[in-house]
This record gives C-alpha cells, sequence and structure tokens, in this order.
C-alpha cells in the first residue's frame, strides 16, 4: 500500500477553502453558450500548449492552435512537436470524456491515458518501462533524479491506483488526491518518456471527475509554465537524488501547498473569465507569457 505523508497545514487549508469559493462562483453564473464554449476551447488550448512546451516542445501557441484546428500546416524539423500537440489535445478531450462517465480510476486507464499522450487516439495501452530511467540537468547533465527500478514500477503504479480509491471512498478533498496522485506518478517515473504529460493529465482527470472541473475552464499546465523552477523544485521532496534512499517516504507537504496554490490561482483566474464573460458575453483574452 502507498501512504502518502502529508499534513492538512494551514495553507494547504487556505487553499482549499479559496478553491471552494471560486467553484461555487463559476458554478453559479450563468455564461452564455457561445461564450463557455469559447473558454473551454482556449483553457484547452493553452492546457495542451504549455504541458508539452513544459517538456521543451518548440511550437508556439499560434502554431499548436493551427495544429489543433486541422489546417495544412508543416513546421520543417518540428513534426514531433506537431504530433505531441495533437496527442495532448486528443487524450485531454478523451480525459474530460472519461471523467463525464465517472470511469474508475485503473493501471489499464493510465497505461491508456499514457498510449494517448505518446501516441495519439489510436494508440494501446503502453506497457511500463522494462528498464532503469535516469533525469538528469538538461544543461550540466548531472544526476537529479533516479526513479525506482522497473521491477518495482507494476507495483507501485497498482498502489497508486488502490490508493486513489481508497482516498475517494474516505472522502479526502479530490484537490488533494489529485495533487498527490500526480506527484507519485512523476516520482515512479512509469515510462521512459510522457512522464510529466501523463501525471498533469491525470490530476486534470481526478479534477473533472471528481467535480472540480470548473466547467473546463482552467489551465492548470499554463500556470506550472509560469515558473517552471517553482514546479520542479517542489516535486523535489527529498534531497536524495535516489527513490530508494528516501523520496518514497518524503514528507509531502510542501508539494501540496506548491499545487493547492497554484490551483486556486488558476480557479481563481477562471472565476474572474467567467464573471466578465457573464456580464458582457464576450471572451477576456488572458495575458500570453512571454514565450508563447
Amino acid at each position: 500500500m502507498w501512504r502518502p505523508r502529508y499534513s492538512l497545514s494551514p495553507a494547504v487549508v487556505r487553499c482549499l477553502l479559496d478553491v471552494e469559493a471560486a467553484r461555487a462562483v463559476v458554478d453559479h453564473t450563468p455564461v452564455p453558450p457561445g461564450a463557455a464554449e469559447e473558454l473551454r476551447r482556449r483553457a484547452r488550448l493553452r492546457s495542451t500548449h504549455y504541458s508539452t512546451r513544459i517538456e521543451g516542445n518548440r511550437l508556439t501557441l499560434a502554431e499548436a492552435e493551427a495544429v489543433i484546428q486541422g489546417g495544412r500546416v508543416r513546421f520543417h524539423g518540428r513534426e514531433r512537436d506537431v504530433l505531441e500537440v495533437k496527442s495532448y489535445w486528443h487524450a485531454l478531450l478523451r480525459v474530460e470524456e472519461w471523467a463525464a462517465k465517472g470511469t474508475p480510476l485503473t493501471e489499464d486507464l493510465l497505461r491508456r491515458l499514457h498510449g494517448l499522450v505518446e501516441r495519439g487516439p489510436r494508440a494501446k495501452p503502453t506497457p511500463y518501462r522494462d528498464g532503469q530511467n535516469v533525469i538528469r540537468d538538461s544543461e550540466t547533465g548531472a544526476l537529479v533524479y533516479l526513479p525506482p527500478e522497473a521491477r518495482d514500477v507494476p507495483r507501485l503504479m497498482a498502489a497508486l491506483a488502490d490508493w486513489v480509491e481508497g482516498a475517494e471512498a474516505r472522502d479526502l478533498p479530490v484537490p488533494v488526491v489529485a495533487g498527490l496522485a500526480h506527484y507519485q506518478l512523476v516520482t515512479i517515473h512509469p515510462y521512459y518518456d510522457g512522464n510529466g504529460r501523463t501525471g498533469r493529465l491525470l490530476a486534470t482527470f481526478l479534477l473533472h471527475r471528481g467535480g472540480y472541473g470548473l466547467n473546463g475552464f482552467f489551465s492548470l499546465e499554463e500556470h506550472h509554465a509560469r515558473d517552471l523552477a517553482a514546479y520542479y523544485n517542489s516535486l523535489v521532496t527529498h534531497p536524495h537524488h535516489n527513490y530508494y534512499e528516501g523520496r518514497e517516504e518524503a514528507d509531502l507537504t510542501l508539494w501540496l501547498e506548491y499545487f493547492l496554490q497554484t490551483l486556486a490561482t488558476v480557479f481563481t483566474a477562471a472565476k474572474d473569465e467567467a464573471l466578465e464573460a457573464a456580464s458582457r458575453g464576450i471572451v477576456v483574452q488572458p495575458d500570453a507569457l512571454a514565450f508563447s
């Protein structure tokens, strides 16, 4: 069994209250259908662009939008970038479908999700990695993190799915479940590539399925991208780089505070956009990131 260590600190509680307040406003704000659909489209676009951008995708926001709209666009030397954007977009739509149906979180669903992320809508569920992978600093090549051995991945992934089911049965707050599940998937690092994108989509799935979809008006990925250092540093919950040398038993409170603060910020921004759209019947263009 996976038993994550964390505490519901005052910061965690404050963020949960902010999330609930924003959620209540959005749930009771009558946004015109056309404006609501445009808010959802733009949120999906930002989620797709910034989640792939975090992993090094070179397409701009405008280029990603052109790819998603299905235009005959070509980006020489960036064919993989195009595939990543298309795959993430389709995976996000599937996540929303699964959440709307109340689909249970299982290992098979996680493998299917990774297949969508890596190879697109017709992909089969991806087997877990069969060897060791290593995370290194992209500039220095220094070892940053050594995930668990391949032989332990199936057990750890099964424990993650079981923990989510148990946490939901115990009525643990949905945002807490989503944040901890996000952390554990990227910590296990069950695949050679695509773990970050899969972990972020897992959090989105759990939020939507648990009633925190906010009508699809939010993009967590965009705000992770605003400060990548904070995102990555928050995932480092123990000073040792080896999973077996402390990370499997690390206190996750600081990560949870980061995740929930981000969620509260995202929900508050989405609430403001919804109120503006409801009052004017138009969609507010959010500020673009410097590297968009």
